[in-house]
């Protein structure tokens, strides 16, 4: 026990927390992982931050925590900023302190979504929402506190567990016989299973910088509500709307595509395609 490297996880009752949970197993040789939930590591509370890492001393902390409700954050922004990025800056601080890697998970929302060709990790941030400004804010606390930090931005999450829009689409197919989703909001999806391989193949020999990680493939929501439909043959019709027609209290960025190039060739992450990581996910499901 004593030659392993501590593994420090935040939000291990979210979607990625709980993949990585899943595949911890296979690395018990190498590493001691240690998850923790908000009652053991508030990323929002300075002082419960500074517990851990006392008590833990990590090797790597993966931060898979973070206000994750879009349109409330428009709101609640006080609560938003304090988990995205303060809380953010704490972490990087004691990671220096520690001479610990972070691995931090970000988004695409820190685009604008005006782009037209994959967005690459160095291409100008400029959010259009308030969830999408405390995530770019909490890079830029990671970057600057710590030298040691792995960003990984990335889109459309969703998995077995937690909720996501897949789960949502499949309660919602189930109840209805119509459906309106959007349709002029590209992306890419991310089966958190894939992106919890990625990070601990990160984890293996980190290299600082921002990375962008998804599934292959760009698709509209509304062609993601599709698929989900064709794979658990469901009757419901499925219609596309322009963003109009779904007014939200936050904007969301057009085109969320990123090039994964960087995360492929650095870390030798296999990038699958979206289609068959969905039909993977249902099958649990």
């Amino acid at each position: 026990m004593a030659n392993k490297q501590i593994v420090l996880v935040s939000g291990k009752n979210g979607q990625l927390g709980y993949e990585l949970q899943q595949l911890a197993g296979a690395f018990q040789d190498t590493y001691e992982f240690v998850f923790a939930d908000r009652t053991g590591l508030d990323v929002s509370d300075a002082a419960s931050i500074e517990q851990a890492f006392r008590q833990y001393q990590p090797a790597f902390f993966i931060n898979c925590a973070a206000y994750t409700a879009v349109d409330k954050a428009e709101a609640e922004q006080a609560a938003a900023l304090a988990a995205n990025a303060e809380g953010v800056g704490v972490i990087a601080r004691l990671c220096n302190e520690y001479k610990t890697w972070l691995i931090h998970v970000s988004t695409d929302y820190v685009f604008n979504g005006n782009g037209t060709s994959p967005y690459k990790p160095e291409d100008a941030t400029d959010p259009v929402n308030y969830y999408g400004y405390t995530k770019w804010q909490g890079e830029q606390l990671a970057l600057k506190n710590n030298e040691r930090t792995v960003i990984i931005r990335t889109s459309w999450v969703y998995s077995s567990h937690g909720n996501n829009f897949v789960k949502t689409m499949l309660r919602l197919m189930k109840d209805r016989t119509d459906l309106n989703v959007v349709s002029d909001q590209v992306g890419s999806p991310t089966y958190a299973y894939d992106l919890a391989e990625a990070i601990l193949q990160v984890l293996h020999q980190p290299v600082a910088g921002i990375y962008h990680y998804s599934n292959e493939g760009v698709i509209s929501w509304f062609q993601f509500a599709e698929a989900i439909r064709a794979i658990a043959a469901l009757n419901c019709t499925v219609h596309p709307i322009p963003t109009s027609g779904y007014p939200t209290p936050a904007r969301r960025p057009a085109y969320s595509v990123m090039d994964k190039q960087k995360i492929a060739d650095t870390f030798h992450v296999p990038i699958k395609p979206w289609q068959e990581r969905l039909e993977a996910c249902m099958q649990l499901l």
